[in-house]
């Protein structure tokens, strides 16, 4: 896959700029650590099967589904926010890149403008984003609480592109369905050693070096 060919690079976040997928799993662990070893295997499960979900949408299905306890209320849902906040920031800002991320990112950025869409709470990946050093090479930084799916929309209008000419990179399967709802082209991330969550025809890498070139 010629990179060149592209007029802008979306990019997902966690497991495609960054290796900060167990980071996430372990936080959500520890969330629901006092109900038990049952129901901390189903969490890390769900969220491990539901990447680039946003994580309202998790704690919501934990709390209904899992815990069959009434609906969330705000502030408890800005409760478990907070907590999963302070578990994940730090260490994802301190995370290792994805290999081949960062030169990818510095050296297209010199071409054609790049975005983030992810599922991470917008104000916190913003941050991440500056603190890594990376938020001048980004024309856009994207995230939660809008679905993946209006993300793509958005920078796709707001930036007057074609998305036929625009890239999707994710490692999440409602990566792939929202760069497909958007008609935008996908390259998925597959890391070493994990399940492959694409369609058959899906192109893969294990990293990002192959498309620096």
């Amino acid at each position: 896959m010629k990179i060149t060919t592209w007029q802008a690079i979306i990019f997902d976040f966690d497991g495609v700029v960054v290796e900060s997928g167990e980071i996430k799993t372990q936080a959500f662990v520890n969330l629901y650590r006092d109900y038990g070893e049952t129901i901390m295997t189903a969490v890390a499960q769900y969220h491990s099967s539901n990447g680039g979900m946003s994580r309202y949408q998790k704690f919501r299905y934990f709390q209904e589904t899992l815990l069959e306890k009434p609906p969330l209320t705000p502030d408890e849902e800005r409760q478990l926010d907070r907590r999963f906040s302070e578990l994940v920031v730090e260490a994802v800002i301190a995370s290792d890149a994805v290999p081949g991320a960062a030169e990818l990112i510095r050296k297209e950025a010199k071409r054609i403008p790049l975005f983030v869409a992810s599922g991470t709470p917008e104000a916190e990946l913003n941050t991440i984003v500056g603190r890594r050093g990376l938020a001048s090479y980004f024309t856009a930084v994207r995230g939660s609480p809008t679905p993946k799916q209006k993300l793509i929309a958005d920078i796709l209008s707001a930036h007057a592109l074609l998305p036929e000419r625009v890239l999707m990179i994710g490692d999440a399967l409602i990566d792939y369905q929202s760069a497909q709802v958007n008609n935008v082209s996908f390259l998925g991330r597959v890391r070493p050693g994990d399940k492959n969550p694409f369609p058959a025809h899906v192109n893969i890498l294990p990293d990002l070096h192959p498309l620096i070139g």
